[in-house]
């Protein structure tokens, strides 16, 4: 670390010190332990870009309201030009290891098919790694999405015990990607029709073929309790609300009705929750027990404040909690935490871009809520009389950070933002996101940092602010890219330490000896994936499934140049095939995209550049829309010219500067008896399938890949200046 940011670090520690005795409900008695270092509360918004957000100066022609988001982004700052990666499992590896994709083969988000090579790595030095070494107690609720699951086993080598080993001493969360689809049957209720398109019974008058006015509302726990409108407006979306399942128009019987399911999921309002305890014990809550129901923004919210207050005085902690919302699927979220003047829901069927829309602020207006509900009983904020967040953290030891792991999933995009360019691309509407900072060390707030920063940053700044250099603590060889943000917010007018931005999306790496997923049609964005193993979770994208028992027939297609095939063949359009890999490069002007995308009539996968002047303005901000692609046009101005070819050799520059070391399963590019040790464990663990030492990628962890290590033994891959 740099004399000047050890300066400003250590006056920021006393600053916090000396606030944290003396700001009244915080005062210091003599038996209680004086804490150096900051806590962390890092908050994860998952698929909210930058468009969302009326604070950042979007939010479309009906914003969301988020009077508490405003409220913290008022109190700290603003980073007006924050860029993560394309999608979430990329997005959220950068956060905690400081590393682009490409150096981490974290390229996309994790999927059943994915094998661990293309998952974080136990060998990877993480944030909280880090932070232990200074006493923090680390903790992630929610989402994080860094692993595989148990939807494939094989794949997931280190188990539901996966957190924990990658260093955090508490999970309880989820380790898919996102909810599963809503329970159209609301609980086995419509098992054939399916009727129920937002997982719940309506009311008589929202659907009078469906709905009802009355019913049992029997809970988990055995309990049974008959629900009508008299007191409730939509009994049925009360009893999911919940955790229950709604037996229209029937009494309370003692035992559970057969054809009541409690052990399907229903978006938003179910989880299978782990938990990874200090002691590295491991437990899986089901789906049907009543810990794992309710609405997700809540539970999330709940499970949070309980971790922080359990924590001892004088104890700094980090906590990263990865709200769901506003993933897909859409979905009602409960009334109670919705502004008086939302819409009625009650009649939707959650399908739709005009319900999408009203969804996905209200979704967001929820989840707001909890937020504020968690700084609150959290201990970080109080409310007004009027009920407003009143937010200091200049009295608090606790800095809040916010940011988005991507872009806005298309059919919530807000305009003027590119809903055919968004999450899942390097455009700007799939990689600008939101970031705020507060805390009490941050110099001038409420002002906006209108320089470059990464995903990666966090990393960075994380360990900054336990006083950790991290650049020290990473070997250079494997190549760190997160940059400082400490002094923006210490230094106001700080100059811009990035020169460049970077952000990718890959194709993960599967088996060789695997098919790839079946072919899903997005109409939304008008392109064709290979990335959903189930026809269900395709359908969640707002996806058409051309896999088996899709539209296409039984038997399904295998590719999607079979789709465009199949299209063309029917007299409709072809459709885009999601590139193989899209990156990006930026400067403080101009933005080059590089996208590989499979040809269907040559079989090769062909690169393409493109070059885009962008800019930050509000509300009308200069976007990456394809006709601006300056390429396009018959030449570039010499100042074009300039900033193009320095833009294509710094792409070309940081992607060769990975360094490719067979045989080395743990990182440190040394090829040693260590890898014969941990090729032996991975041999072993999981019934020897898929881990970091499967270095042909056939899934298997075997005799084939100790071959490598041995064929490799002894090569130490570090440059010989390092």
């Amino acid at each position: 670390m740099n004399k000047t940011l050890s300066r400003l670090l250590f006056a920021t520690l006393v600053s916090i010190t000396l606030a944290s005795c003396h700001s009244g409900d915080n005062v210091a008695s003599s038996e209680t332990p004086v804490q150096q270092s900051p806590n962390i509360l890092f908050i994860v918004l998952d698929d909210l870009g930058v468009d969302q957000l009326p604070v950042f100066g979007y939010g479309g022609l009906t914003p969301a309201q988020t009077p508490n988001i405003d409220a913290i982004a008022h109190a700290g700052v603003r980073f007006r030009n924050a860029w993560a990666m394309p999608t979430c499992s990329p997005g959220r590896a950068t956060f905690f290891q400081g590393r682009y994709p490409f150096r981490t083969d974290v390229l996309n988000a994790v999927v059943a098919l994915d094998l661990a090579n293309s998952q974080v790595s136990p060998y990877e030095i993480t944030t909280p790694k880090l932070l232990k070494e200074k006493g923090y107690a680390n903790a992630v609720i929610g989402k994080m999405h860094l692993s595989g699951s148990d939807l494939n086993p094989a794949n997931n080598p280190l188990g539901n015990g996966v957190m924990h080993e990658l260093g955090w001493d508490y999970f309880e969360g989820y380790l898919d990607g996102g909810p599963y689809p809503i329970d159209k049957t609301a609980g086995g209720i419509s098992p054939v029709d399916q009727v129920y398109g937002c997982g719940f019974v309506p009311n008589a008058k929202d659907d009078p073929a469906h709905g009802a006015d009355s019913g049992a509302c029997y809970q988990p726990t055995g309990t049974c309790t008959t629900m009508s409108t008299t007191n409730h407006p939509t009994p049925g979306r009360t009893c999911l609300e919940q955790g229950g399942l709604f037996d229209p128009g029937q009494s309370c019987h003692t035992a559970l009705p057969a054809y009541l399911d409690f052990k399907t999921q229903n978006g938003y309002y179910t989880s299978q929750l782990i938990i990874n305890r200090p002691d590295a014990s491991v437990e899986t809550i089901p789906v049907s027990d009543a810990r794992g129901r309710g609405y997700r923004s809540t539970i999330e919210t709940d499970r949070a404040v309980k971790w922080i207050n359990q924590q001892a005085p004088g104890q700094p902690w980090m906590l990263s909690l990865g709200y769901s919302a506003i993933h897909t699927p859409l979905q009602p979220p409960p009334v109670s935490l919705l502004p008086t003047d939302a819409a009625e829901t009650g009649a939707y069927t959650c399908t739709g871009t005009a319900e999408q829309r009203i969804l996905t602020n209200q979704m967001t207006e929820a989840m707001d809520k909890e937020i504020g509900r968690l700084l609150v009983e959290a201990g970080l904020a109080k409310r007004k009389p009027d009920g407003t967040l009143d937010y200091r953290p200049q009295d608090t030891n606790t800095v809040v950070v916010i940011m988005a792991d991507n872009g806005t999933y298309g059919p919530s995009v807000k305009a003027p933002f590119n809903l055919l360019r968004a999450k899942g691309s390097a455009y700007q509407t799939g990689v600008w996101v939101p970031l705020i900072v507060a805390g009490p060390m941050v110099k001038e707030p409420n002002r906006d940092v209108p320089h470059m920063v990464n995903s990666a940053d966090m990393f960075s700044l994380f360990g900054e602010i336990a006083g950790i250099d991290v650049q020290q603590k990473v070997p250079q060889a494997r190549g760190l890219d997160a940059q400082p943000i400490l002094p923006y917010l210490t230094e106001p007018g700080h100059a811009s330490i990035r020169k460049t931005n970077f952000t990718e999306i890959g194709t993960n790496i599967g088996s060789i000896n695997a098919e790839l997923a079946p072919p899903c049609v997005i109409p939304s964005s008008n392109v064709c994936v290979q990335l959903f193993p189930q026809q269900g979770v395709c359908e969640d994208q707002g996806g058409t499934w051309y896999g088996p028992g899709g539209v296409a027939g039984s038997a399904g297609l295998t590719s999607c140049c079979a789709v465009n095939d199949y299209l063309t063949s029917q007299g409709g359009d072809a459709v885009d095939v999601f590139p193989h890999s899209q990156r990006a490069l930026r400067d403080e002007q101009y933005k080059l995209v590089r996208i590989e995308r499979l040809n269907c009539a040559s079989g090769q996968v062909e690169p393409a550049d493109e070059l885009y002047a962008i800019n930050e303005a509000s509300p009308l901000p200069k976007l990456d829309n394809a006709p601006g692609n300056l390429l396009a046009r018959k030449a570039l101005t010499a100042e074009q010219q300039k900033h193009y070819a320095a833009l294509v050799s710094g792409m070309n520059t940081l992607l060769d500067s990975k360094i490719e070391c067979p045989g080395d399963g743990n990182l440190d590019l040394v090829v040693d008896n260590t890898d014969i040790e941990n090729w032996k464990r991975f041999s072993t663990r999981n019934n020897g399938n898929s881990s970091w030492y499967d270095f042909n990628h056939d899934g298997l962890t075997n005799e084939a890949d100790l071959a490598i290590i041995r064929q490799n033994l002894g090569k130490d891959c570090r440059p010989p200046t390092i």
